[in-house]
Parts: C-alpha cells; structure tokens; sequence
C-alpha cells in the first residue's frame, strides 16, 4: 500500500512539473493566468528556478548580437530599430517599471 501511495504522488509530482514546464513556455497571459490560479504550497515543492531559467534561457550566448526589433519610445514618436542603432551607442533596454 505505502509503495502504491508513493508511487502516485511521484506521478503526480512529474505530472505537475511537466505541466509547469509547459506553463512556462507559453506567451506571458496564459502563464499569468495559470499562475495566477496556483496554490501557494506549490511555490515550496516545486522546482520554479530551474524550470524559469530552462524555460527562458534563449539561444543567445555571450558575444552574439542581438536579433533586430523595434520598440516605440516611451516618450512618444517613431518607432526605433535595434539595427539602426548598432555600433553608435550602447542601448540600454528596462522592462518592467522602475518607479
């Protein structure tokens, strides 16, 4: 019987991971909306850490260039390009608010 017991809570432990892997990888309003919906007990058993940083990493290593973008400034005008601004200046993106 104990070895039945663990047996499920293992499955259902690599379940939830797998679901959590999955969660990570999508665009940032349904990763919301699933974590919005998240007991705080799971935040203490599983692995979020590691999971982010595997799901975020990218395929940038150091060195590389950056892929080309546009943003339109926060002050307002024309959009700006990555690429129009290479090797002028040193480009500094925030994300996230800072005040």
């Amino acid at each position: 019987m104990v070895l039945r017991v663990a047996a499920v809570m293992a499955l259902l432990y690599v379940v939830l991971v797998g679901g959590l892997a999955w969660a990570m990888r999508q665009p940032p309003s349904v990763f919301g909306a699933i974590m919005a919906k998240m007991p705080p007990l799971a935040f203490m058993i599983l692995p979020f850490e590691s999971l982010w940083r595997s799901a975020r990493a990218g395929s940038l290593h150091t060195g590389e260039l950056a892929p080309d973008f546009a943003l339109n400034p926060a002050e307002g005008g024309s959009p700006v390009r990555l690429s129009s601004l290479r090797g002028k200046e040193p480009v500094v993106l925030i994300f996230g608010s800072y005040t």
